[in-house]
């Protein structure tokens, strides 16, 4: 078995500032040495054994970095763990996504209804994985490519929103300008309309075009976001109101509602913006 050279690591760094996260690859990795000791194997020998080299293994044991779901698979093998390393996989996928990232998937699966207002960039949830990636390539200083994944991989997770039973009322407002930026090329331009045309068919989900020439517009001020949960409470966010942090006070939500309602009803239709994006797809 070929053994990876440094460049080919499987795993990634532990964010420091994410505690649970630092807590939980710390557990996996004394879990893992703890398991390697007790068969009396040389660290050398079971990176060998699984196909990482031996400065890898010191560092997953020590929790200074994030091993990769094959990793454990090949060490619960390795080590006859009878599944119990191998069960530790779910926990550690989690923490490869950023900590804001998680926050955010957390309170989207505990959601009702999502109200989300975009002008900059199609968004996160309507994005296709290649479009994901071509925005991702664009932004400067530029991502490694281990970076670009964990963020790919991180916004796709997160997209499993709209799988969820039952399923939450999803309303996206998108300005006209984030639709005709082809980012990433013709070809990952349309397959971003098309998908964008997919969701908007789904009964739970309206997708509503912002007009470039609109006269009358109060989305101005940014993104705007409203999450509301089974127990009547809820969050929201936006870019143009409260030094853009996450609110949940009832007078602040009414302000953003207020300004996300009347978006709305500036906005076309979802049957008119369906139109405008078939229209927009037979002109690529």
């Amino acid at each position: 078995m070929q053994v990876n050279g440094d460049a080919e690591e499987p795993g990634w760094e532990v964010d420091p500032d994410d505690d649970w996260g630092v807590a939980v690859v710390a557990t996996v990795g004394r879990q893992l040495k703890l398991r390697r000791e007790a068969v009396a194997m040389r660290a050398a020998d079971f990176g060998a054994a699984v196909g990482y080299g031996e400065d890898l293994v010191y560092k997953i044991e020590g929790g200074k970095r994030i091993p990769r779901a094959e990793y454990l698979d090949r060490a619960d093998e390795v080590l006859d763990a009878g599944g119990l390393l191998a069960a530790m996989k779910e926990d550690v996928a989690k923490v490869r996504y950023p900590k804001r990232v998680r926050e955010l998937a957390r309170l989207e699966a505990q959601a009702v209804e999502v109200a989300l207002y975009s002008n900059h960039n199609v968004h996160g949830l309507l994005q296709t994985e290649e479009h994901m990636r071509a925005l991702f390539g664009a932004w400067l200083p530029a991502y490694s490519e281990e970076e670009t994944e964990r963020m790919v991989a991180a916004r796709m997770a997160r997209c499993s929103i709209f799988e969820r039973s039952p399923t939450p009322t999803l309303s996206f407002v998108q300005e006209e300008v984030t639709l005709r930026r082809p980012v990433g090329g013709r070809m990952v331009w349309r397959q971003q309309l098309e998908r964008l045309l997919e969701l908007a068919q789904l009964r739970s989900v309206s997708v509503q075009v912002m007009p470039t020439d609109s006269e009358e517009h109060v989305g101005t001020g940014g993104l705007i976001e409203v999450l509301k949960f089974p127990d009547g409470t809820a969050v929201g966010r936006s870019e143009g109101a409260f030094n853009g942090r996450p609110v949940n006070d009832p007078k602040q939500l009414r302000i953003l509602e207020l300004r996300y309602g009347m978006i709305r009803a500036q906005a076309l239709t979802p049957r008119e913006s369906r139109a405008f994006i078939e229209q927009m797809l037979g002109e690529t």
